[in-house]
């Protein structure tokens, strides 16, 4: 029996698995394989089989490839109106934690490089006090990198980082280097940063709050479910958690419930369990005893009193021990017949024989249900019962518990809907052809409600798609930033390199002329122009040897010939005539022109007049 085969994309994640234990099957497919596709074009590879031996012979990769897959976009106030919102309006919730010297943890997810989690401690720490915040706040910091957290931990930013923090606060909380710009140590002791992963790892718990910005829109929607439950019991009552701006929770109303959906900042809903109560235990004397039991007595006489329906308790003797007040008024008990053999009672055969029911009970062990019955009232008006006979203890000798539930109200209504089921059952059958067509609207309701649904997913998924390709955007567009910075550099070198062979080449007294190896002016500098009536900007890329110049070039072609194989030729001395017309013994120089590496990329010409012509 054959089996497929698994696609390259599972090969791969299975691979990293394997190799070094991070999971990305729970990443969405379209996300993940575009960032690999990324790696791949950057590396020369074709398809993901042969890159998963590219990884085998080059480990440096793996680093590179999770650098691809972990979209390190971050900054600090990022979003700077939801982190306005969190100053306000959350952490003034949650402060009073800290100030009364109880431990206050809270929880960074995805902390890249640290700016989202240092952020969060200037906050607290304006909220709080630097004192405060020392002794009693603990921020733990996760992701998957190791690389990024490395950098976090360091807390060492440059100025194009620190750029977004407010002056005052980079004053207060960053101290200057030369290297850039360093988070306070005193206080970054109270960061912990750690690698951590959502779909594996337990949580980290009894935190007040949650920061997991632009995370979870990379899992696909089962992997939320899980995450979202691990955060859920991660967090302490009360307790909230911060998204991104393409992240919600509206479909995860059963855990949490929005607190801000401008700012993504959602409250945890608490768990609610039962609870039994306990049983108190103590040793009490002869005399406490007497008046406990007299208290319990009481409390069991105002609670069968209260009871809806009239209740009898006979013992395993038979006797007759107690009647709540509903019971002795239906029956006309009074305090005498407690204590009289139950048999012996008119209840116990009118309006129904009760001392046969007792008997089933006691052996079977299960309530026993007597049919209806029927008794007349002091101002003759007919009374209906409903009967249950419960036993209660231990098989054999048990006591029993009877109840009478007044149904008369309830036979009244019975016997009403009998009289009028004739007259209903034209309107039942209405009602059924209704029902019919509501359902048929119901379904169809239900239906569009599900495409809605499906349609809101879809937009829900397109939208962190969209933020996640415009942090990839964003990330393309750093690099971009930093290579067009290189190339200003070099341009700006290149440019000072250029004037300054300007300089030489108009200082020199000859004419200079350089060629390269295709005999193509590459140099004619102003001498050159003045000897001969050609600008530079006309000699440049001609062929010297179609140059419409006096001098005879073609006596020159066996020295450029010599010099292109590296050999200096002895100086020419040739008749011509300037730019003016005036008869010019021009003494010429040929020589080779090399690069560092010694290879021969043209040759120079060096051209005097030696008559004063």
């Amino acid at each position: 029996m054959s089996t497929e085969a698994p696609e390259p994309l599972e090969v791969l994640i299975g691979h990293l698995k394997r190799v070094r234990g991070t999971d990305f099957a729970s990443y969405k497919p379209a996300s993940l394989r575009r960032r690999i596709d990324k790696r791949l074009s950057e590396v020369g590879v074709d398809d993901l089989q042969a890159y998963v031996d590219y990884l085998e012979v080059h480990p440096d990769e793996f680093n590179l490839l999770f650098d691809t897959i972990l979209i390190n976009v971050t900054s600090f106030f990022r979003d700077p109106e939801a982190w306005t919102y969190m100053a306000e309006k959350i952490l003034p919730t949650i402060a009073p934690t800290a100030a009364q010297g109880d431990e206050l943890r809270l929880w960074s997810i995805g902390c890249a490089s640290g700016e989202e989690a240092y952020t969060l401690a200037m906050l607290l720490c304006e909220e709080l006090g630097e004192d405060a915040f020392k002794q009693s706040v603990k921020l733990f910091a996760t992701d998957l990198d190791d690389d990024a957290l490395d950098r976090a931990r360091q807390g060492r930013y440059d100025e194009r980082a620190i750029e977004p923090v407010p002056t005052e606060l980079r004053d207060r909380y960053f101290e200057h280097s030369p290297n850039g710009w360093l988070f306070r140590g005193d206080l970054r002791r109270n960061l912990i940063f750690g690698r951590h992963d959502l779909t594996r790892d337990a949580p980290i718990r009894r935190v007040g709050l949650i920061t997991c910005r632009n995370t979870l829109m990379y899992f696909d929607s089962e992997a939320q479910r899980t995450i979202l439950a691990r955060l859920h019991y991660a967090l302490q009552d009360p307790g909230f958690i911060m998204l991104g701006r393409a992240e919600s929770l509206f479909a995860h109303h059963d855990l949490f419930k929005v607190v801000s959906a401008e700012h993504r900042v959602f409250a945890k809903i608490p768990a609610v369990n039962a609870r039994a109560g306990l049983l108190r235990m103590a040793r009490l004397g002869s005399e406490e005893v007497h008046a406990e039991v007299n208290a319990l007595l009481a409390l069991s006489e105002l609670a069968m009193d209260a009871a809806p329906a009239a209740l009898l308790l006979i013992d395993a003797e038979g006797a007759l021990v107690s009647a709540n007040v509903r019971a002795r008024a239906m029956f006309g008990l009074t305090p005498a017949d407690i204590g009289r053999p139950f048999r012996d009672l008119e209840v116990s055969y009118r309006p129904v024989e009760l001392r046969s029911l007792i008997d089933q009970a006691r052996q079977s062990g299960k309530a026993i249900k007597a049919p209806f019955a029927q008794r007349g009232r002091p101002d003759g008006s007919a009374q209906h019962l409903e009967i249950e006979v419960a036993p209660l203890g231990d098989r054999g000798a048990r006591a029993v518990c009877i109840v009478f539930a007044d149904v008369t109200e309830h036979h009244e209504i019975q016997e009403d809907l009998l009289r009028s089921k004739h007259d209903l059952q034209t309107a039942y059958e209405e009602l059924q052809s209704t029902n019919e067509e509501l359902e048929t609207t119901n379904e169809e309701l239900q239906s569009s409600v599900e495409e809605l649904e499906t349609i809101n997913e879809e937009l829900q998924s397109t939208n962190e798609e969209l933020e996640t390709v415009n942090e990839e955007l964003q990330s393309t567009n750093e690099e971009l930033q930093t290579v067009n910075e290189e190339l200003r550099v070099r341009t700006a070198d290149l440019n000072r390199a250029n004037a300054l062979l300007e300089a030489i080449l108009s200082s020199l007294e000859s004419a200079v002329v350089v060629v390269d190896r295709d005999v193509l002016v590459v140099e004619w500098n102003a001498h050159a122009e003045d000897m001969w009536g050609v600008r530079s900007e006309e000699a440049r890329d001609a062929d010297l040897f179609t140059l419409d110049i006096n001098l005879p070039v073609e006596e020159l072609r066996a020295p450029i010939q010599a010099a292109l194989m590296g050999t200096m030729s002895q100086p020419l001395e040739l008749d011509t005539v300037n730019r003016k017309g005036q008869p010019l013994r021009c003494r010429i120089v040929v020589g080779p022109l090399s690069t560092p590496g010694d290879q021969i990329v043209g040759a120079i010409l060096a051209m005097t007049g030696i008559d004063g012509a």
